[in-house]
């Protein structure tokens, strides 16, 4: 098993994460603007991504463990800074410490761009759960009459229109 797979897959893991962090990019949009239907289609497509994502790391696994077999080490130990550690090969070696350096740059900002969306979300979740309290009031948040001939507060909800038939 050569390094040069495991390159390649690193590679292919590279590129799907950076179609996957311009995915995000496009959802925030989406969150600032409210647009609903592009923000549940960019899910389906996020999810679609998440899935080839595990699919190659699956495969990138698989590869290392191989190498690792083939090298005489414990499979279990083995992750790329292993594999690095224990590289002869000048250019091999470049190629994957290059791959795996711009992945992981890749997924710092992926990171953060989900975060950002998470805290995007959140706040719209905020606001609307204010405007719905706005609009609609619950029973203990009416403060009309003397407090001492209060009654007992009940759980009843109330509709924003009591009609009775």
């Amino acid at each position: 098993m050569t390094v040069q797979a495991i390159i390649e897959s690193l590679s292919k893991l590279k590129q799907l994460h950076e179609s996957l962090l311009a995915v995000s990019v496009e959802k925030t949009e989406a969150v600032k603007e409210g647009k609903t239907e592009v923000l549940q289609s960019l899910l389906i497509k996020e999810r679609k991504h998440v899935q080839a994502v595990e699919q190659l790391e699956t495969k990138r696994v698989s590869l290392t463990e191989a190498w690792a077999n083939e090298q005489g080490f414990p499979p279990e130990d083995v992750t790329v800074s292993f594999v690095l550690d224990h590289l002869e090969d000048g250019e091999e070696k470049e190629q994957l410490e290059q791959v795996t350096f711009v992945l992981a740059s890749v997924l710092v900002k992926l990171k953060q761009q989900e975060q950002l969306n998470r805290e995007l979300i959140q706040q719209s979740l905020q606001f609307i759960n204010l405007s719905l309290d706005m609009v609609n009031p619950t029973v203990k948040n009416i403060n009309y009459g003397n407090a001492a001939n209060k009654q007992p507060e009940q759980t009843a909800r109330r509709s924003a229109f009591d009609s009775k038939a």
